[in-house]
């Protein structure tokens, strides 16, 4: 019997699934420095100097990290899109 669906690895699924978790926190990430700049670059300020590092650019300045959000939302959407298109006809089996 041919089979319309091609079956994924672990590891192929695994990957996607990775991928699919990328998309998800760009979108989500994006879309808070849009909606709520100032709160969510607060949040992220640290004492930990690399961690500090990744937000210092955007504080006190919320249009540079809206604009940062609007390009992590489109992104994670083109990751995601990818991902649907490469998904098309497989199947995840879970043993």
């Amino acid at each position: 019997m041919a089979r319309d669906t091609k079956e994924l690895t672990d590891t192929q699924a695994a990957l996607r699934r990775t991928a699919e978790m990328a998309a998800v926190f760009m979108i989500g990430d994006g879309l808070l420095g849009l909606l709520q700049p100032e709160r969510h670059v607060a949040l992220w300020r640290s004492r930990t100097p690399a961690v500090d590092l990744l937000v210092r650019p955007f504080a006190g300045k919320p249009t540079r990290r809206r604009l940062y959000g609007a390009l992590q939302l489109a992104a994670g959407i083109a990751l995601a899109a990818r991902q649907r298109a490469r998904d098309q006809g497989t199947t995840v089996m879970n043993r």
